[in-house]
């Protein structure tokens, strides 16, 4: 992490602009070269819903660096973490994280915890190291004064409780803007996978509307990521968007090769 930079992300975010990254699921640097290489703003590496470990995220982030739109930094690597814990968020955090998203976060009580968890005193609680976020000890104090400033803290909304708490999950210090698990949303109003469901078109709203009020960034996946679906998303008003995710795109360029290979050799 360069101490002499602002968090790219973190400031088109402040200034009302749209911050495009995607998911990465798939635990290997060549991946996140990849994906960066693609110029993406960050890459959210998916720590709650894939085997990926701490070791997996570093090697990830190494790959990143130098790729993609942010020289000298690269794309940015963030992490998903697997839950809303002191050490899952610092472990990341130490291993050269520029954010973390904290998933499942259904109160301000819960939303301060992940804050207190990724900010260092007298913000927060989170204990110091000699590792890669701070150059292994070199860059120390820098260090501590750049991490409060600049690191990104995105929580998840991903229940009603959620979505009925989101004016004071806004209201915490720290927290820069709160991100849509559209799926697991559409789970917890008992309409599993229905994005367009009136249920789930009152619930972005209210979220967008406490964002704009808040004056903080609001985010969702947008996973089919069409151009027509990216579209409507800004136009609705999200700013920080994750576009599709590793396994897909995996997915649909070897199907979509499969299929025109097939085509052309049809009847011969």
């Amino acid at each position: 992490m360069s101490l002499t930079h602002v968090n790219p992300v973190k400031e088109k975010l402040r200034q009302g602009k749209v911050s495009l990254g995607s998911w990465m699921q798939i635990g290997h640097p060549a991946v996140a070269e990849i994906l960066a290489q693609a110029g993406f703003d960050w890459i959210a590496l998916d720590m709650e819903h894939s085997d990926m470990s701490v070791r997996d995220f570093t090697d990830a982030a190494r790959g990143m660096q130098g790729r993609g739109p942010h020289l000298p930094n690269g794309t940015l690597p963030l992490a998903r973490v697997r839950e809303n814990d002191t050490l899952a968020i610092r472990q990341v955090l130490d291993s050269g994280a520029w954010g973390v998203i904290v998933p499942l976060v259904n109160s301000a009580d819960e939303a301060k915890r992940a804050v207190q968890a990724a900010k260092f005193p007298p913000q927060g609680i989170r204990g110091t190291a000699f590792f890669r976020g701070n150059d292994y000890g070199l860059s120390f104090t820098e260090y501590m004064e750049h991490a409060n400033r600049e690191g990104l803290v995105i929580v998840m909304i991903e229940t009603k409780e959620g979505v009925e708490s989101i004016e004071g999950i806004l209201a915490v210090e720290g927290v820069d803007g709160v991100f849509i698990g559209p799926y697991d949303l559409s789970l917890s109003y008992g309409i599993p996978g229905k994005l367009s469901d009136p249920l789930m078109t009152k619930a972005r709203k209210k979220v967008l509307e406490a964002c704009r009020n808040a004056r903080k960034a609001a985010g969702i996946h947008v996973v089919q990521s069409d151009k027509g679906a990216l579209e409507a998303t800004i136009e609705e008003g999200f700013t920080f968007i994750g576009l599709g995710m590793d396994t897909l795109f995996l997915d649909r360029s070897a199907r979509e090769t499969l299929q025109n290979a097939l085509s052309a050799v049809k009847d011969r």
